[in-house]
């Protein structure tokens, strides 16, 4: 089904909430947002620490207690984010350790949600700025946990500073009224207050002291450091998880073992949307190790997206994976199982041929003169699977009323209140213990694993339970990163110059689905995820326009590493690669040109190909810059071809990503960018036949294997903006600077995804 709709205004989109809601909303909006600083309720510590403010505590012995509300999935926030609250307390790294947050509105991701606004990057209007205001404050009232979008250190950036240099004033205070001296003659270093005649004091010492005389203090109280005064924010810092991950005892989700834990292993849907009829459980109970079997179909309701599912719960999760695979079940088919791929395509492409779809960026006239030529293209990407190393899985306990997670989860307050939903308790009896995650790429977004975990558990008389999925499983029950279609019209002049650009898609809207069924909100209106990379770039072209047409299937979709920038700098950076060509120009060149009124994309993309320099014989250079993620990011692939195999040798990736906290966490980002996105773009693809995903396991849905990874050079340009994102910037220039490279090579424009040679 198309969504159909008019050709609202983003103004009256964004302010019609405002309408609605009357002078009351007007007011609220107007109010400054909640402080961020102080829980609802106190830090629980161990021992004698002594909380400063809600994100930082001081142990006797010196030790800082920082609190981070962003889960390590690789990315480093375990160290980027507990730097910042370093730089202003002034101690080393090395004083810190990392606590689990409660759950508490205080650490909510305002930044995500305040990104989600459909605007243009160059839009700094009163629209758009009162927007992003609003959407902050109802962040901070939603309080929702979100590790996502390229978003940790922007998020934290100003409250995790200001928490820091808010405990370092109380600690100044403390040691100045504990000399009887003035704060002005104090100062300090590295977890120590120092007086001017010389008078120490360690942190520890006067931690109880502090939170005392410091407690009338506040955020305004404050200065934060300049970047001039850095001394931690900009430099290599080892990684604080690095020893524990090196020496095996880093516990991820799946190593989590409570007391009297049991496992338990899935029978799950065939084909997409099918419901258990009827399943023999007395047919596998005699079976080795054998506790029980539940159906956990009822526990989803609607809301996740692993389907229907019938769990066996035994001593081993082998045994327990055994007897599900014997498990007869008798499965309902849905309105699912008649899809297909190719119909989903084809329905993509009826609705751009049907529909006029929401325009997110217009500008200039539609009809020009002058255009000597037009060029029309049309591109089209594949659903993809998340493909995290470490498999689905969940822990959870049911007992007296209470509920145990122990979860790798990038949303820990949407867990628990799924946890709270499935077992029937109050949000408040819901306990959570954050694991690392072996890979999350957006799945772990979802909390399929813990309505299902948690349901088995309730069934298992307060016995902890481990959920674990199959690889298969893990391939064939995915929320995948959408289908798309792509179609483009460029009418040139005389010179090859762009004098309109019109491009129009087609695809699932994330968003609508994700609100629902993790949030049991309305998915309605425009999804920016939708048109990201094609709306907001940064090309000064002067007539434009840009929309997008919603195409509903049971498909189910989700956030997947880079989102709508995956694969929609794909189209446009492929497009314009052709109309360069087209026009008689260097794609380079024009780019230049198109790049005129922006300085840093065009540093960004000077500094790559000149690092880049000539490519050897029989190789070429393809060229893509993007945007994503408040990062400008540009690619220089080295690519040759052998018969129908691209190999690709080299990258070069010069990103501007505003101030780095850590250039070694840059540098390990971007690396693994290129390869994530280098998996996509030669082999990711995602095929349904009679609503059954064809993939299963990595023989059929390939990663880059280390034989295949490219050398990979980094430049990270040097900035004072504001820290933007990095974990997903360099995944979507990866596929479209390997096509440009392979059209030089064999004169083939490829415009599907994975890239196939003829």
């Amino acid at each position: 089904m198309h969504e159909r709709m008019r050709k609202p205004t983003r103004r009256s989109f964004l302010l019609a909430g405002l309408a609605a809601g009357g002078a009351l909303l007007i007011g609220w909006g107007a109010q400054p947002p909640r402080q961020r600083l102080h829980p609802a309720r106190p830090l629980a510590l161990a021992g004698d620490e002594v909380a400063l403010n809600g994100w930082v505590a001081l142990a006797p012995d010196g030790t800082v207690s920082v609190v981070v509300p962003r889960s390590e999935m690789g990315q480093g926030v375990h160290t980027a984010l507990p730097m910042l609250v370093a730089e202003e307390l002034d101690v080393g790294l090395d004083a810190v350790r990392v606590i689990q947050p409660p759950i508490d509105k205080i650490y909510a991701n305002v930044t995500v949600l305040r990104e989600n606004l459909p605007f243009h990057p160059d839009d700094a209007g009163r629209t758009a700025q009162g927007a992003q205001w609003l959407m902050a404050k109802v962040g901070r009232e939603l309080g929702i946990m979100f590790t996502g979008g390229s978003s940790s250190v922007r998020d934290a950036w100003l409250p995790m500073r200001e928490a820091g240099a808010l405990a370092r004033a109380m600690l100044v205070k403390a040691a100045a009224q504990e000399w009887g001296a003035r704060v002005e003659d104090c100062r300090t270093e590295d977890g120590f207050v120092i007086h001017l005649d010389g008078r120490s004091a360690g942190y520890g010492a006067l931690a109880a002291l502090a939170a005392q005389a410091g407690a009338g203090l506040t955020a305004r109280d404050v200065r934060l450091k300049p970047p001039s005064a850095f001394r931690l924010i900009g430099r290599p810092q080892p990684r604080l998880d690095s020893r524990a991950k090196a020496d095996g005892s880093a516990r991820f989700g799946i190593d989590a073992r409570p007391a009297r834990m049991v496992y338990a292993a899935l029978a799950m849907a065939p084909t997409i949307g099918a419901t258990v009829a009827a399943f023999d459980a007395d047919a596998v109970r005699r079976m080795p190790g054998v506790l029980a079997v539940v159906d956990v179909s009822s526990a989803l309701a609607g809301r996740t997206g692993a389907g229907a599912g019938v769990a066996v719960v035994a001593s081993t999760w082998w045994q327990a994976r055994q007897a599900a695979q014997a498990l007869p079940v008798t499965w309902q088919p849905g309105e699912g199982a008649a899809l297909s791929s190719a119909a989903i395509l084809a329905g993509l492409a009826r609705a751009l041929d049907e529909e006029r779809g929401y325009v997110y960026h217009e500008t200039g006239a539609q009809e020009v003169e002058g255009a000597v030529r037009t060029l029309r293209a049309e591109y089209r990407a594949p659903f993809l699977a998340h493909a995290a190393l470490e498999p689905v899985n969940c822990t959870a306990q049911v007992a007296r009323g209470k509920v145990r997670l122990w979860a790798s989860t990038q949303v820990p307050s949407i867990a628990v209140d799924c946890a709270a939903r499935v077992a029937g308790v109050a949000r408040e009896d819901v306990a959570i213990e954050v694991m690392l995650l072996g890979g999350g790429f957006g799945r772990r977004l979802e909390v399929d694993m813990v309505a299902q975990a948690v349901a088995i558990a309730k069934a298992l008389d307060g016995q902890p339970v481990q959920l674990i999925w199959s690889r298969e499983q893990d391939t064939m029950h995915d929320v995948y990163r959408p289908a798309a279609l792509a179609r483009f019209t460029a009418q040139l002049d005389e010179g090859g110059n762009i004098l309109a650009w019109d491009n129009k898609s087609a695809s699932g809207a994330i968003g609508h689905q994700y609100f629902e069924r993790s949030l049991g909100l309305p998915g309605v209106g425009p999804d920016k995820t939708t048109a990201e990379g094609e709306y907001d770039h940064q090309y000064a072209i002067p007539n434009q326009r840009v929309a997008h047409v919603t195409v509903d299937s049971a498909v189910p979709i989700g956030y997947w590493r880079s989102v709508g920038h995956s694969h929609n700098a794909f189209f446009k950076e492929s497009f314009l690669d052709e109309v360069a060509h087209a026009g008689g120009q260097d794609p380079v060149a024009l780019r230049r040109k198109l790049l005129a009124r922006h300085p840093r994309a065009l540093a960004v993309l000077d500094a790559a190909v000149a690092a880049a320099g000539q490519p050897p014989p029989r190789r070429a250079h393809g060229v893509a810059l993007h945007r994503s993620f408040g990062s400008m990011v540009a690619q220089v692939a080295e690519v040759s071809v052998d018969g129908r195999e691209i190999r690709v040798h080299r990258v070069v990736c010069a990103i501007d990503c505003g101030l780095v906290v850590n250039p070694t966490i840059v540098a390990q980002q971007v690396e693994s960018s290129v390869v994530f996105g280098l998996s996509a773009a030669l082999a990711g693809e995602i095929t349904i036949e009679q609503g059954k995903v064809r993939q299963s396991n990595f023989g059929d849905y390939p990663l880059l294997r280390i034989g295949q990874a490219p050398q990979v050079e980094i430049i990270v340009m040097a900035s004072r903006a504001h820290p933007e994102g990095v974990g997903e910037p360099a995944v979507p220039p990866v596929a479209p600077a390997v096509a440009a490279a392979v059209f030089k090579l064999t004169g083939q424009r490829l415009r599907s995804l994975p890239l196939t040679l003829n």
